[in-house]
């Protein structure tokens, strides 16, 4: 029923923003509701899961460019801050876009510097991170369990600290996000699933505890220090571990060549 009383309101009265997934994209119901809405334009955000889940995570992605041919002259836009060119001509083929004008800046922000660190003992350099730059800041983790060692050793050094993973509860993540929101966690340490939607302005320091499994990862991550077009920090902390562990999971992640 709420449904129904959403698609409605989109047809019949002044609603100026829907916000829909792309499993919700391809049902009947939705379907023949869209084909009634007034639309000025169709936004794409995180385009790059298109090309990167749409193939063997959530197909739904590579459907999204179905819907072009309902409403055929509404303007549509893909955004997103990591896609490579192969990835950008992929989203375009995708979305069935006609003649698209790319707007593409550079990673480099003036006001973020990014600084690698070897370090075998990473927790005293990242405590020291910490205590050296004021302000908000995020510490990814590789796994679930290594953000609550690491915020547990955060409080023990006197920052105020919280933790967020996948494995939490909506209600758990809900008041965790609220916490560093507020300012009373200063630091959140948080797997990958801290992504879509983190838009705090005044982080000045994105920390990396263990290396991104891939460049793009590193960005996006790297990307939500400085919003506020201040002076921002975004470090990343390795030792050999980390290199071995890369290989490691590469090996077990993907079949040999002689077995392809």
């Amino acid at each position: 029923r709420e449904q129904d009383r959403i698609l409605d309101m989109c047809i019949y009265q002044p609603v100026h923003f829907l916000y829909v997934s792309p499993e919700r994209l391809q049902s009947e119901l939705f379907k023949e509701r869209f084909k009634k809405m007034k639309l000025s334009l169709i936004a794409i955000d995180e385009a790059h899961c298109v090309s990167q889940w749409g193939v063997d995570f959530r197909p739904e992605y590579l459907q999204i460019g179905d819907i072009r041919s309902i409403h055929p002259d509404v303007p549509m836009i893909a955004l997103t801050a990591s896609a490579t060119p192969e990835m950008i001509s992929d989203i375009e083929d995708k979305l069935q876009m006609r003649q698209p004008i790319r707007h593409i800046q550079s990673f480099a922000r003036k006001n973020l510097s990014y600084n690698v660190n070897y370090t075998e003992d990473k927790f005293s350099k990242l405590i020291e991170l910490c205590h050296f730059f004021q302000g908000s800041g995020i510490i990814y983790c590789r796994t679930r369990g290594r953000t609550q060692e690491v915020q547990r050793g955060l409080e023990r050094a006197g920052i105020a600290a919280a933790f967020y993973h996948a494995g939490l509860s909506h209600a758990q993540r809900e008041k965790t996000f609220a916490a560093w929101s507020s300012g009373k966690a200063r630091v959140m340490c948080a797997t990958n699933a801290f992504g879509m939607g983190i838009d705090k302005p005044d982080v000045r320091l994105v920390l990396h505890a263990d290396v991104p499994s891939q460049p793009e990862a590193y960005f996006q991550e790297a990307g939500r220090a400085g919003r506020d077009g201040n002076q921002a920090h975004a470090v990343l902390l390795w030792n050999d571990t980390d290199i071995l562990r890369a290989k490691k999971n590469i090996e077990t992640k993907y079949p040999s060549l002689d077995r392809i």
